[in-house]
Parts: structure tokens; C-alpha cells; sequence
């Protein structure tokens, strides 16, 4: 095997990166992998390629300035004893989780991969804008970002699929790892009888209430399957999208107006763009059934894959 490499999965789509380059280094070289300390689900989605610690995650999207700096202070404090000397790379998935055990990565040493995010498009991430300072290699996933990164751009990180596509009939609503109340709350006024709805951090059991035809759950590690067998999937932007069209599966973006600290609405846009996807910016019944509707018609677009090329830039080094 050509070495040993740490992977920084931030959890949520972030977490998706990590895995999908998971799948293309396995077996090409030991892989070990740093997971926010309050995440067992990127624990259970990266623990079948590596030995797989943990490490708090300095701020999720709702937490305060003052707790922030907190965290921030301890993670900084003990990544350096959580990035063993011997790791010949070190890459970092995008979020702030990463910054803490790269920059202990880069005080010993050690080469650091920095992958911008996806749905960015008119600014650098604020953590990309520290890191890439810091890093041999900043990976850019579209054209775009070259504006504002000196990087390298490898095209987006596309997954596997790990089960065949199939006709579920059902509508996937994605909430990811926070969810989001405002959507859920304007879909439960749909019309829709055959959804599968993932709450993330949510409690489910309002929705299981008030739609008891619905297959509410707050996470699983199938997350594949109903994937690939959803007829649309509605989710923000990020890791989710992708997968679904990596299984042929129809799109709405969303985008949640109150996480003022990710993507705007122009990258968000953007993004949807690229995907050639409706966008959902507006929370009525009304305008989720509209958006579900026109994506039933919008042909999938043709990605370039860049992850064997990221791929084989990190074991070249």
C-alpha cells in the first residue's frame, strides 16, 4: 500500500466526500479518519474503510459566537495528539472541523489536502479561505472557483452506486443532519401520501402524528436504498443531490434561508444550475408540489467525475 492518509470528515455531505474517496484509496493505502465527536453517523459510514476517532466539531450551523471560540480552544488543543506523526497525508473534507487537525497536520509536517466545497461558486468557504494557505494541494470541484482559490480543479467528487436503482414511488424529503422545521412543516400540508421523510436532528415524532401514512425516521445507514428507489428527492445542497443523480433520481434543491453561514442564495442558485434542478427557496404547499412537478421533467445533467484524479493526486504525494 503506498502509505497512510487522514481523512477530516465534518459530518453531512462533508462526511460524503470522505467517503466517496474511502471507496477509491481503499486497499491502495491504510486509511485513518477524524469524525466530529457528537456524529455517530459518520462514525458508522466511514468505520468500514479505517480506524475512525473523534474530535469536536467547533460550530454547527446555529451555534454561538461565544461557544464557538470554546470549542474552537479545545479542539485546537487536542487535534495535534489525534494526527499521528507517521500519516504521510492529511486531507480535509471542507467545514471548520477541519482547520483544528490540519493545522496540527501542517506544524508536524505533513502534506495537507484541502477540498473546496461543491455549491461553492462566488466565494471561497471560510475555511477553505484559511486553509488553503496551508495546503500542497486545494482541489477545486468546478471551473468557477478558480476566481477566488489558487487550486487545482479535479471536477466534482461523484459516488458509487452500492445498490441498483428500482421504482420506490415514493418522495424523499432529506433533511440531512439538522433537518429543517419551516419544509417539513409546509410538506405536511402537501398532497403527498407516499414520502419518506429524514428528520435528521429532529424530533420525527410530530410528523409521524400528523402524517401517519408517511415513513418519518430521523437517520439510517441505508440511506442508499431509499435513494435509489425514490421517484424525486428534495434536499439542500451539498452531498444528497448528487448521490440521487448518481441513481438517476430527479432533484429539488432547497435552500434554507436562516443558515446564514452556508452557501448563499446566488452560490445556492448556481448549484441548482449546474444540476439542472428547481430550486425551492419558498416554503408553501403550493410551491413544493410545483417544484416536485417540474422536476419529474428535467432531464439529468452530464457531471465529469474528478474523483480518480484527486484520487491520484493524494498518493502522489
Amino acid at each position: 500500500m503506498a502509505g497512510k492518509i487522514l481523512i477530516l470528515a465534518g459530518g453531512g455531505g462533508h462526511t460524503g466526500y470522505a467517503r466517496i474517496l474511502a471507496e477509491a484509496l481503499a486497499g491502495r493505502a491504510e486509511l485513518l479518519f477524524l469524525v466530529p465527536d457528537d456524529d455517530p453517523l459518520s462514525r458508522s459510514r466511514l468505520e468500514p474503510y479505517g480506524l475512525v476517532d473523534t474530535l469536536v466539531k467547533p460550530r454547527h450551523p446555529t451555534t454561538p459566537l461565544w461557544s464557538f471560540a470554546l470549542r474552537m480552544a479545545k479542539a485546537l488543543w487536542r487535534a495535534p495528539r489525534l494526527v499521528p506523526k507517521d500519516v504521510d497525508v492529511v486531507v480535509g473534507t471542507g467545514n471548520n472541523f477541519c482547520i483544528a487537525p490540519s493545522l496540527a497536520a501542517w506544524m508536524k509536517g505533513i502534506p495537507l489536502v484541502y477540498l473546496e466545497s461543491r455549491v461553492r461558486f462566488t466565494s471561497p468557504s471560510r475555511t477553505a479561505a484559511i486553509l488553503h494557505r496551508f495546503s500542497k494541494v486545494t482541489a477545486l470541484q468546478w471551473e468557477e472557483q478558480r476566481r477566488f482559490l489558487d487550486g487545482t480543479v479535479f471536477g466534482p467528487l461523484l459516488p458509487q452506486r452500492k445498490v441498483d436503482p428500482w421504482e420506490g414511488g415514493y418522495i424523499l424529503v432529506a433533511g440531512g443532519t439538522y433537518g429543517y422545521k419551516e419544509l417539513f412543516d409546509a410538506f405536511a400540508d402537501t398532497v403527498f401520501e407516499n414520502v419518506v421523510l429524514q428528520t435528521g436532528d429532529l424530533d420525527p415524532a410530530p410528523y409521524r402524528e400528523r402524517r401517519p401514512e408517511w415513513r418519518v425516521i430521523s437517520y439510517t445507514d441505508r440511506f442508499d436504498e431509499l435513494l435509489a428507489g425514490a421517484e424525486v428527492v428534495v434536499c439542500p445542497p451539498g452531498g444528497t443531490p448528487v448521490e440521487a443523480m448518481a441513481y438517476g433520481k430527479p432533484v429539488v434543491i432547497v435552500r434554507y434561508p436562516s443558515w446564514t453561514r452556508a452557501a448563499g442564495p446566488e452560490d445556492t442558485r448556481l448549484f441548482a444550475e449546474k444540476l439542472n434542478a428547481p430550486l425551492l427557496d419558498s416554503f408553501t404547499s403550493r410551491d413544493i408540489e410545483e417544484a416536485i412537478a417540474k422536476a419529474k421533467t428535467c432531464a439529468l445533467p452530464e457531471l465529469g467525475n474528478g474523483t480518480k484524479a484527486l484520487t491520484e493526486a493524494i498518493l502522489n504525494l
